[in-house]
């Protein structure tokens, strides 16, 4: 049986350094202003099981629907349209923040990621969220995430694209997934999908594992630059935002080179990943990957044999995706793409 490679567990798992606020990182939309206006909320922190469980049974036996928004917290304007979303497909949403430490490797930033709680709170309850669950880590782990019982993330989801440079990371990701899931058991949980393994990856386990819940996606939420929003943004200088536009660019660039129909071939495809790789790399970004993949499973082009066009006679979905190092700051990004391409005469 083949097996994913070890994970490795960072070190100093007790440690929780708070990083400086930088109040002017997060940019918020008109609409989600308008509705942090009123702060006139009570919401409910829930820091322990038995808390979580004693309220939720309380909202199922007033005939609630529940979801669930999960989060690391440092929350941001990308967080907070997750929570609209949940707010339009249930009647109580709790937003769980946690950081998890079995998703980061011994190379990783775990002890400097910002805990943020008080104004993630704050942030939330503007929002009329009904309650936090921000569990410490003996809450989720109970023998100690070093000892715990991990999930596998599926093979041919897991060991591809960010899992090839982050081993074990997606398994980290499943086994807190599915631990939420259990404590909270909600009827719909939301993720979005500028990790767009990630959530393909979650789905999958979804249905493997049989959750009587629903998964929905939230599209990606943008600075007006088109940069993705991403807690680790603020990590970026004024420069290095600027020049970190440039991945969305490519992918734009590439989305529209493709639904054009005149790229059918695995060397077209490999020709368009190659260009924008390039075009990376000039912007003085460290190219990680630049890949065109199906949609629905993130499978490759590359078994294609050379020359050989793409056999569709319907619209195919493809996702575009890339990751690349601004500075020492990882930033990963995606775009839908549908190719129309009628069978070769």
């Amino acid at each position: 049986m083949a097996v994913s490679p070890p994970l490795q567990r960072p070190t100093n798992s007790k440690r929780f350094p708070i990083l400086p606020e930088n109040s002017d990182y997060f940019e918020v939309s008109h609409s989600l202003r308008a509705k942090a206006m009123s702060t006139d909320h009570s919401i409910l922190l829930l820091q322990q099981r038995p808390q979580l469980w004693a309220q939720v049974r309380q909202w199922r036996q007033q005939g609630l629907r529940i979801g669930l928004v999960p989060t690391m917290g440092n929350l941001h304007q990308g967080h907070l349209s997750l929570v609209e979303q949940a707010q339009r497909h249930s009647d109580r949403v709790i937003v769980s923040i946690f950081v998890n430490p079995t998703q980061f490797g011994p190379s990783e930033d775990f002890a400097l990621y910002p805990r943020t709680l008080e104004r993630d709170i704050e942030q939330l309850k503007a929002f009329q969220v009904d309650a936090v669950f921000a569990p410490s880590p003996d809450e989720v782990y109970p023998h100690g995430h070093d000892q715990t019982m991990l999930l596998q993330a599926p093979l041919k989801l897991g060991d591809t694209l960010c899992g090839l440079s982050r081993p074990g990371h997606f398994d980290g990701v499943v086994t807190v997934v599915s631990r939420l899931f259990n404590m909270i058991q909600p009827d719909v949980a939301v993720f979005g999908e500028k990790d767009y393994q990630q959530l393909l990856i979650i789905e999958y386990m979804n249905r493997e594992l049989g959750y009587p819940l629903e998964i929905l996606r939230a599209p990606t939420m943008r600075e007006s630059s088109g940069l993705a929003m991403s807690s680790r943004n603020q990590y970026l200088s004024d420069e290095q935002r600027r020049q970190a536009t440039a991945i969305h660019q490519q992918l734009s660039w590439c989305v529209e080179q493709l639904e054009r129909g005149q790229f059918v071939t695995k060397a077209d495809y490999n020709a368009l990943e190659a260009q924008a790789t390039k075009a990376l790399a000039e912007a003085g970004l460290a190219p990680e990957y630049f890949t065109i993949r199906r949609a629905d499973n993130l499978h490759s082009f590359d078994d294609l044999p050379a020359g050989s066009q793409l056999d569709v006679g319907q619209p195919l979905a493809l996702r575009v995706l890339a990751a690349a190092r601004m500075g020492e700051t990882r930033l990963i990004d995606n775009l839908p793409a549908q190719l129309v391409q009628s069978k070769p005469a």
